[in-house]
């Protein structure tokens, strides 16, 4: 009896060494999957009236991702078109001079001012005849003598409006009419590019990872609506301790394994830098000390081959 619990105590331990023997070592070295993010949102606020996409989904640059219901500009747009129209009316009137009737129009007002300028001065004669024999008073005088000052201004003021609808336009008329239609056409075309702004573009190739609103639901400026990440611009995030950071060197070359394909592929380090105390650690074993600084190593791949897949936040190491 004794004989066979020895014989069974040496089986597990054998058992138990090889077991030990053939695990796996864990490595400090290990990374994941990293894609450069985007974020999309609209400049201008709008309701969600379609979405075209769902989460997961890939997209094209310059697919349509959303369209979004912004009444104002509509009404605006129709503000800028009736300025536009008032703005060119005024600079062809600045251009052209008055017309035919507007001039006989004028001369009717200088003919009636001109009427009432000979009787003021009929009236500033004999007030002055009578003010000379002192039947008048002092202000009976000057009274008439206004009457006969207003006249004659109004008379050269009716004047220069005629020479001025005879010869044209002053230039600085013709430039403010000038700058009126420039600052009108302006704000048309600020009115399409806000017009644009409806639809929602991806701006590059992309897999949509969250969408934040529902259709129906209001988009303030700058909110982001959609998030994801870019397409062919894998990386691999490393996290290692300032023990070991003097291994790597910036544009150092790898090798790098899928731990669960077994796949491997050459990859270099293109950038190293320090992390802050409290940032994530990727190493699922990390062996450092808790008062050693952490710096992440940015990889990326230099050669894989085509049926490769990577998935975000998955592992990697380096072999």
């Amino acid at each position: 009896m004794k004989t066979f619990k020895k014989i069974l105590m040496c089986t597990v331990a054998i058992i138990t060494m090889n077991a030990c023997e053939n695990a796996e070592t864990i490595t400090a070295y290990r990374g994941k999957v990293k894609y450069e993010t985007i974020s999309i949102s609209s400049k201008l606020a709008g309701r969600i009236s379609k979405i075209y996409i769902e989460e997961g989904e890939d997209v094209k640059r310059g697919d349509t991702l959303a369209y979004i219901d912004i009444p104002e500009v509509n009404a605006k747009m129709s503000q800028v078109d009736g300025a536009i129209r008032s703005a060119k009316g005024q600079l062809e009137m600045a251009n052209n001079g008055a017309t035919l009737d507007q001039i006989n129009q004028i001369d009717g007002q200088l003919k009636s001012g001109k009427a009432q300028l000979e009787f003021a001065k009929q009236s500033y004669n004999r007030m002055n005849a009578m003010y000379q024999d002192s039947l008048i008073s002092q202000q009976q005088f000057d009274e008439v003598k206004m009457k006969l000052n207003m006249a004659k201004a109004q008379v050269e003021a009716i004047e220069a409006k005629r020479n001025e609808a005879t010869h044209g336009a002053r230039t600085e008329q013709l430039d403010q009419a000038k700058g009126q239609l420039d600052r009108a056409i302006g704000a048309k075309e600020e009115v399409i590019s806000a017009s644009n702004e409806k639809y929602i573009i991806a701006p590059a190739d992309m897999s949509v990872e969250t969408i934040s609103l529902k259709e129906g639901e209001l988009l303030t400026p700058g909110y982001t609506l959609f998030n994801g990440y870019k397409k062919n611009t894998v990386y691999f995030r490393f996290t290692v301790p300032e023990s070991k950071v003097y291994d790597f060197k910036k544009d150092q070359a790898l090798r790098l394994i899928n731990p669960y394909t077994k796949e491997e592929f050459d990859a270099k380090i293109v950038a190293i830098k320090q992390l802050a105390q409290y940032a994530d650690i990727t190493s699922t074993a990390p062996l450092y000390e808790l008062s050693e600084s952490i710096y992440e190593l940015k990889v990326v791949p230099t050669s894989r081959s085509t049926d490769q897949q990577f998935y975000l936040n998955a592992t990697i190491l380096i072999k």
